[in-house]
């Protein structure tokens, strides 16, 4: 039994740091906010990019319209980000970016920052996420393929254990696996193959010596998710430390416990807030908040918590404020930091810790049978597994096996005071800020060579750049010399686009296994009699039906998980994943001759995409395709997207998915002119 320690004989344990996930608009709005924040008592800076800079593109790129500033923050050069962190001394900061494909970029430029201020590089501490393994699975933020994105995660893993002693390079996350699907078994066993295959690249590159790696796994850092079934989550924080100490220890010799320590920091789970009933996320947010916090042997080194409203859209300052709030209630105003571990000795948490280790460790044997975790994305199995665990939780909701409260439970309610007046209950970006940061873009291209700056020619800067990308030579380097020379994102991206091609990764859907049963008499089974019935009497084999992903946004499990229910509901599904233009998603319409088009987008940027693709449908004299639009979308904008054409809006309080696709073949049968069919859907 652990004893509460007397008072005045220990002092509590540190707090976690914590961290509020924040970005958007401008580099100066969000470096108000930033400063605004660590005013407030948050004690470590999260930022957050926005999808352009994310991917390698300016903020001009054809495929940056709508995204400018939506889902963070735009950092163009070096000049974005003097501003981003102005008056902020990053000697003494702690700051994490979120950022995987274009990680060496943003970290030159942070560095390069830094060193303007005067600091100490080698006293830099912080986090680049640098997990590309994730983004072909889950986030869909990659760039380059698989072997090209690995080499510069080791670049970058050797440059930092050599000149930021303090940084981690890399913070391996789990966290968008939870989201895409993933069971606490693949999240685990997918992060820990992330690792190894990282680790084993480090060793094998030569630019680390064995006698440093301990130097290089002590740098290593997690971000995992936590979700509402908080006594699992907690259990499964404990075996992911244990395969961690022991992986470490028998694959790579290293010896010293510290350097083994499972270091980690956790954003809980958005995807579990709920847009039906927002108020109730608030709870769900300290659930998981506790499955991190609880127990001191398997504690996070970092939180940050979601915002209440997160569902409906951009959280304000003060719902940032809230969520910062309920994390320094825990610390300063309950006893747990005056605690030992909580759960040590527990039958029930030791039973469910080995369960997981053992289950994991099968997974994790696996993966390295097929080449280990890029040839286990390269060859799909990663992602149709996520697409399939994926599936058979959408069909325990929608079943009501697994239970929402507010979504398929107890839906009754009050009226919300909170969401009264959803304009004013989420933040929203001035569509104005993306023309004033792409002319200060194109300013900084114009005058970066002049006073005060006086930038050299990036010419240079990325011919060299290229030709190491072409060789074997450390990329940082050439990369802190692009960043001086006022280089832009767009400009570093496209270098290294031009010698290590791009890559679309597989989406998992022609593979995932059908999860929900179309028994006679079942949803399913007459959502399939529409769809037969509506083939028939339009004189085709099948309807034809295409999801399409326009923009950067890269969250594809709405998608996927729409365009595998269509599949078993006998449509025949076009697919063909993220990243795509309207004018690209227009011309598949026309060329595959489908009947509907429905459009997924979580960033914001529907307000400009989905009309797009409406006019260029109308254009072309395809007036008879229904066009559906899904995703985080407010009220308002719903509204203004219905007037504009669009057949139906779905967003995440439609949980209903067989329900949907009965929708969209309503929709099509509209369009076409047919009589409604008097069966339920």
């Amino acid at each position: 039994m652990t004893e509460r320690q007397p008072a005045g004989r220990r002092e509590k344990d540190r707090p976690w740091l914590m961290r509020t996930y924040a970005g958007h608009s401008t580099a100066e709005a969000s470096n108000e906010l930033y400063r605004r924040n660590l005013a407030k008592g948050q004690t470590g800076l999260s930022v957050a990019f926005d999808l352009p800079t994310q991917t390698g593109y300016d903020s001009d790129h054809v495929l940056a319209r709508g995204e400018v500033g939506r889902v963070g923050v735009p950092v163009a050069h070096l000049g974005d980000m003097r501003r981003l962190f102005q008056d902020i001394p990053l000697e003494q900061m702690n700051t994490s970016m979120t950022i995987n494909a274009t990680a060496m970029w943003l970290l030159a430029l942070y560095q390069v920052v830094a060193e303007e201020q005067g600091a100490d590089v080698t006293r830099l501490q912080g986090t680049t996420q640098n997990d590309i393994v994730k983004e072909y699975l889950s986030r869909g933020t990659h760039v380059f393929p698989p072997a090209p994105s690995l080499r510069l995660t080791t670049d970058m893993i050797a440059y930092t254990v050599s000149h930021l002693p303090k940084w981690n390079p890399i913070n391996i996350c789990s966290y968008h696996l939870q989201e895409a699907g993933a069971t606490p078994v693949q999240e685990i066993a997918y992060a820990m193959s992330t690792a190894i295959a990282v680790l084993d690249a480090v060793r094998d590159s030569g630019q680390v010596p064995q006698e440093r790696m301990g130097d290089v796994v002590g740098r290593i850092s997690f971000f995992v998710n936590a979700g509402v079934r908080f006594v699992e989550e907690m259990c499964k924080m404990r075996a992911f430390g244990r395969i961690w100490d022991q992986v470490t220890r028998e694959r790579y010799g290293i010896e010293d416990p510290k350097h083994r320590r499972f270091r980690y920091g956790v954003q809980v789970n958005s995807l579990g807030l709920t847009e039906a009933q927002p108020e109730n996320n608030v709870q769900r947010i300290v659930l998981e908040m506790l499955a991190v916090t609880l127990s001191k042997d398997a504690r996070a080194r970092a939180v940050q918590l979601p915002a209440w409203n997160e569902a409906l859209g951009l959280p304000r300052p003060w719902d940032q404020q809230w969520s910062l709030r309920i994390q320094q209630v825990l610390a300063y105003e309950s006893d747990l930091l005056e605690y030992g571990d909580l759960f040590e000795g527990s039958k029930v948490v030791e039973a469910k810790v080995e369960e997981l280790v053992a289950d994991s460790l099968a997974e994790i044997e696996r993966i390295q049978e097929m080449g280990g975790a890029l040839a286990a994305v390269e060859s799909g199995y990663l992602k149709s597994q996520l697409v399939s665990s994926h599936a058979e939780r959408r069909a325990r909701i929608e079943s009501g096996e697994e239970k929402i409260v507010g979504v398929n439970i107890f839906e009754g309610t009050e009226p919300n005071p909170l969401t009264a007046d959803l304009d004013t209950a989420i933040q929203t970006v001035d569509p104005a800020v993306e023309a004033q940061v792409i002319a200060s873009l194109q300013h900084w291209r114009d005058t970066r060579y002049q006073p005060p700056f006086n930038h050299p020619r990036p010419c240079k800067a990325l011919q060299k750049l290229k030709e190491a990308a072409r060789g074997t030579d450390n990329l940082m380097e050439a990369t802190l010399e692009c960043a001086r020379a006022g280089v832009t994102t767009g400009e570093w991206a496209g270098a290294l686009r031009e010698v290590f091609g791009e890559f679309r990764a597989p989406t998992g859907v022609s593979s995932a296994p059908v999860a929900v049963p179309a028994e006679e008499g079942s949803q399913l089974a007459e959502v399939r009699r529409k769809v037969e019935l509506t083939a028939k009497e339009l004189e085709v084999g099948k309807l034809r039906f295409l999801v399409g992903k326009p923009g950067l946004d890269g969250h594809s499990n709405g998608a996927e998980q729409i365009a595998v229910r269509a599949r078993d509901a006998g449509f025949e599904v076009v697919y063909q994943g993220i990243r795509l233009t309207p004018e690209q998603i227009v011309d598949a319409a026309l060329a595959e001759d489908v009947h509907a088009v429905g459009l997924s987008i979580l960033s914001g940027s529907h307000a400009q995409l989905v009309p797009d693709v409406l006019d260029r449908l109308r254009v072309a004299g395809a007036t008879d395709i229904p066009v559906i639009a899904g995703g985080i979308i407010p009220g308002g904008d719903a509204e203004q997207l219905r007037a504009a054409g669009v057949a139906a809006v779905f967003t995440p309080k439609d949980f209903d998915i067989t329900g949907i696709i009965g929708r969209i073949v309503d929709e099509i049968r509209t369009a076409n002119k047919l009589d409604p069919l008097e069966v339920p859907a």
